[in-house]
This record gives C-alpha cells, sequence and structure tokens, in this order.
C-alpha cells in the first residue's frame, strides 16, 4: 500500500512539474528565491510550455483524476481568485473532460442493464452529450414511447486512483497530527473522511437516482427549481437513466442576455434555492457547479433552474442550522457578542475562550468589511477571516460543514457571474430571519412536541426496564471506575519505586565508574556496584511496565 501511495505522490509531483504549474509561485518575497529557483531549474521540466498558464493547469489536473478535476470545477467559480482565461480553462472540468471510448460505454450500459440496448431504447449516441471526472451522459430514447432520455455511466478503472488519492490524504493528514500537534484542531483526518464518504457516494448511481427523487420531491411544482425525472426500472450502481432536459448553461451569459432573461430575479432564486434547501429541506444539492445547472428556455422574463447530478447531497442537523443562521443575522446586526455566545454555546470553540477576546477579535475582523459596499464582499473573504480568527482561539473546523461551505462558494460564484451587482448579503438577509422566527413560533413548538409524542407514549411501558437497565449501567461504570483508580494509584506506587530505583541504580553506576577510575585495587567491586546498579535499573523499569 505504501508503496502504491509513494508512486502516486512522485506522479502528482511529476504531473505539476511536466505542465509548468511551478509559475503559480507567487512573486512575494519571502519565497522569491524559490520563484527565481523554479524558473532556472523547473522550467527545464515543462513539456508543454507552448500552452497558456490555463491550460495547462486544467490539463494536468485532468490527467491527475477525478478528485482534482472536483478541485479545478471549484475554482473555476472563483472568477474573483482567477484571471478569466484561466477560469474558462478551469470550468471545461464541469462537463468536457476527454471522454472514454462510447462503444465501451455502450457494453457497460448493456452490462448494467441486462440487456442490449436496442431492447429498450433507440438512437443511444455513441459521441456523450457531457463527459465529467466521475461520469459521462449519452442521448437516447424510449422504443416504445420516443421520450428523450439520457444514460449516465461511471467512468471505468476511477476506484484504484481514487482509493490511492484517499490513502495518501491520510497519511499527510496523519503526518500533520505528528509534525504539527496543534493542526489537530483542524481535524483533517474528519474532512478526508467526510470527502471519501462523498466521493464513494458519487460512485453508486443507485444513491444518485435517491437523492435526485428527493429533491424533485422537494421542488415538485416548484416555479424556481425544476429536478429532471429518473427511470428507476433502468438504474443500477454503474448506470442511470433519467429524463432529458433542455436549458440554457448558467455559465453562457451571452444566450441568456440574448433572450432577455430577468438576470437580478434569476440571480436572487439562486440564492433562494440555495437556502431553502440548506434551511427548510436540510437537503443541499452538494455540487453546485456551473455543469450542472441550466436554465430554462421557457417564460424568460420569470426564469427557472434546472438542476442536475445529484450524486453529492449534504444535509445539516437542526442544531447546526440554528447556529448557522443565527450567526448570519448577527453578523447582518454587528453583534458581535452575539457571535461569540454561539460559538460558545454551539461548541466550535473550546469552552474556556474567554467571551470578552472572542468578542473584540469579531470586532477587528468585521468592522472594516462594513466600511465598504457588502455587494463587493465575498463570501470566500469571509470564510478566510474566521479561519484566521479560528487560529487564535483554537476554534475547530466542523467536518459536516465542509460541504455546505463548498457549495456556498460554487453558489456565490455562479451568481456574481449572472448579476455582479446583486447584494447576497441583502438577498439573503430576509430569508434567515423568517426562518427564525419559524422556529421561535408557539405553532412550531408545538409541531415539535406534537411529533414527539406518539415516541414518548411508546416508551412509557418501557420505563421500568429502562430504569432497571440505567442503574444497571451506572453500578457497572461506578466498580469501573473504582478499578481505575485502583489502578492509577497501583501504577503511582510502581512509578515513585522505579524513580527511586533509577536513583538507586544511578548512583551505583556512577561510584563503580568514579573507583574504576580512581583506584585499580577497586576494579572488581567497581564491576560488582556496575552490575549491581543496571540490576536495580532493570526492576525499575519493570515496575513501570506493570
Amino acid at each position: 500500500m505504501f508503496v502504491d501511495e509513494l508512486y502516486r505522490f512522485y506522479y502528482i509531483i511529476k504531473t505539476i512539474l511536466n505542465y509548468g504549474l511551478s509559475d503559480f509561485v507567487p512573486t512575494h518575497r519571502l519565497i522569491f528565491p524559490l520563484r527565481i529557483g523554479s524558473r532556472f531549474f523547473l522550467r527545464i521540466l515543462n513539456k508543454h510550455y507552448q500552452l497558456t498558464l490555463g491550460e495547462r493547469f486544467r490539463l494536468a489536473l485532468q490527467e491527475l483524476g477525478p478528485i482534482w478535476i472536483k478541485l479545478g470545477q471549484m475554482l473555476s467559480t472563483r472568477r474573483d481568485i482567477f484571471s478569466d482565461s484561466i477560469a474558462d480553462q478551469l470550468s471545461m472540468l464541469q462537463d468536457r473532460v476527454v471522454p472514454f471510448d462510447g462503444i465501451l460505454a455502450k457494453t457497460y450500459i448493456e452490462r448494467a442493464i441486462g440487456n442490449p440496448l436496442e431492447t429498450w431504447f433507440k438512437d443511444f449516441q455513441e459521441i456523450p452529450l457531457a463527459s465529467a471526472s466521475i461520469s459521462q451522459v449519452h442521448a437516447a430514447r424510449f422504443k416504445k414511447t420516443n421520450k428523450a432520455i439520457v444514460i449516465k455511466v461511471i467512468r471505468p478503472g476511477l476506484l484504484p486512483i481514487i482509493k490511492t488519492d484517499i490513502r495518501l490524504m491520510h497519511r499527510l493528514a496523519n503526518w500533520i497530527y505528528k509534525f504539527l500537534p496543534e493542526g489537530r484542531k483542524f481535524k483533517f483526518s474528519e474532512v478526508v473522511s467526510e470527502y471519501e464518504k462523498t466521493l464513494f457516494n458519487e460512485l453508486n448511481l443507485l444513491k444518485e437516482a435517491a437523492n435526485t427523487i428527493q429533491l424533485r420531491r422537494n421542488f415538485k411544482n416548484s416555479q424556481i427549481l425544476y429536478i429532471p425525472k429518473v427511470y428507476v426500472d433502468f438504474c443500477s450502481e454503474k448506470v442511470m437513466v433519467m429524463e432529458r432536459i433542455y436549458g440554457i448553461s448558467v455559465y453562457d451569459i451571452v444566450a441568456l442576455k440574448k433572450q432577455r432573461t430577468n438576470m437580478k430575479l434569476l440571480a436572487e432564486r439562486g440564492i433562494e434555492i440555495f437556502f431553502t434547501q440548506v434551511f427548510r429541506d436540510s437537503f443541499f444539492h452538494g455540487d453546485m457547479h456551473p455543469g450542472n445547472i441550466f436554465i430554462s428556455y421557457k417564460h424568460p422574463e420569470n426564469p427557472k433552474y434546472i438542476s442536475i447530478d445529484c450524486g453529492i447531497i449534504g444535509s445539516l442537523n437542526k442544531k447546526d442550522k440554528y447556529y448557522l443562521a443565527a450567526n448570519f443575522i448577527a453578523f447582518f446586526n454587528r453583534d458581535y457578542r452575539k457571535i461569540a455566545e454561539l460559538h460558545l454555546d454551539s461548541g466550535w470553540v473550546p469552552i474556556n475562550t474567554n467571551i470578552e477576546d472572542f468578542e473584540c477579535a469579531m470586532r477587528t475582523v468585521f468592522e472594516p468589511i462594513f466600511e465598504q459596499p457588502l455587494e463587493n464582499v465575498p463570501f470566500s473573504k469571509i470564510l478566510l477571516y474566521l479561519f484566521n480568527t479560528a487560529r487564535c482561539f483554537n476554534m475547530e473546523i466542523q467536518p459536516q460543514l465542509i460541504l455546505l461551505q463548498k457549495t456556498l462558494l460554487y453558489v456565490e460564484g455562479i451568481v456574481r457571474q449572472l448579476y455582479p451587482h446583486l447584494d447576497l448579503w441583502k438577498s439573503a438577509r430576509p430569508f434567515l430571519e423568517k426562518w427564525m422566527q419559524d422556529q421561535l413560533k408557539f405553532s412550531t413548538t408545538i409541531c415539535n412536541l406534537a411529533d414527539k409524542v406518539p415516541h414518548w407514549i411508546n416508551k412509557i411501558p418501557e420505563l421500568p426496564a429502562i430504569l432497571s437497565n440505567e442503574f444497571k449501567r451506572s453500578c457497572m461504570l461506578q466498580k469501573k471506575i473504582e478499578i481505575l483508580i485502583t489502578e492509577l494509584k497501583t501504577q503511582r506506587t510502581n512509578q515513585s519505586q522505579a524513580l527511586f530505583l533509577f536513583g538507586v541504580g544511578a548512583t551505583l553506576i556512577t561510584s563503580s565508574i568514579f573507583l574504576c577510575i580512581q583506584d585499580k585495587y577497586f576494579k572488581n567491586f567497581s564491576i560488582f556496584l556496575f552490575v549491581t546498579g543496571i540490576f536495580v535499573w532493570t526492576i525499575g523499569w519493570k515496575r513501570i511496565m506493570q
């Protein structure tokens, strides 16, 4: 296993150098020597110098595989970070990754459904409509109804690469813990585990089919979002069949403006869809890059989103949703004391954190932001400030929020492309305030209680058994505590004796060396003292090991 990871690490570095990505090394004065070194020594390794930096970046990520392609998909939405030339190249990773052979795809599809394609379908297109990091999509029609559909098939040979990359990420996380113990507060291992779970879920198209059905049900008859229908009879782990949709890609701004789409309303609805999925349904699309988002041709004055590829889905529990919404509202109101209290109550920072110091740090971070128009402040900047503050107060990274943060970056990138002047914070505030008010309504409390009453009633007959079991567990816990206390006392006694024996042994060994040097007539006696000292040390060591 280690050999595979070592080779993969070597391959990653080799690919980075082969595509000349050392050009991304910034010109900061502290690393200027590294920049000079890359110009003179690493440039000779660049085999694609004739291509632009954006092309080299895209091809390198594409060659490295699914995990890296997904990184490129996320970065493609960040035109506030990268130039248009780089962002345009990275956007090709959303649905224009080099496809695998269409005939091979047909073979995989037939193997998955258990019949020749001609049994159920016609007009199968071997050239895919779209090709992404995990799968590619082919157009076809149902033989009986002539209904247009798409067939999604997983790329072959992905699993070994993904497993090796994930193992390498775990190993790097463990190395960080060994060399930087304070890095544990960032929970890198848990973040990698969360990403691993998400990625392997995406490799199972049955899970994507279930996610798509759920999301379609959540937005049934919605005026702002449409989710295509899934034909479950033809779905398996490697293949999924669904309704074909027709729309304009969300990043085709020219086409959207040409049909006179209401861009401001479209951007606002993008924010509304995101917050509805997160706070109303606690079931949000976690891969909202532009390659998965389309706009319906119908009613451009009243635009409607179409969302596909629901392989990555996130959710938050009630506690996380409450604290997230409350923090946003506190930020809007410039209530830094509330932000500090919420972080302490949620357990995101240690309980012994000085709340006054934390409040002061929040004020220092956010007050300068309010001196500029909020529509110009990217979410990514807020997150960066929060992470910097976190390092000062030992705030732990919350793995369950990583996917949400990534999705938030996607949404921000899309919305800013659609309507750059939209104030995201102003658009989000009414939704969050309404959600918080709904949570505090008496009727909501009654409904929550009513949902739990049947469960409590069913538990009443079990109360005696539950109390008896809890009493037994309490007694067992008390016995374990007593045993641990006894073992701790014994261990302390052994350690005290061991320290005494180490001292005696050290004295005997030192004395033997001194006598041997000072007087040769005491040589035999000094050897006796030395052996005795070693013997006493051995006894002391055994005491510690007990």
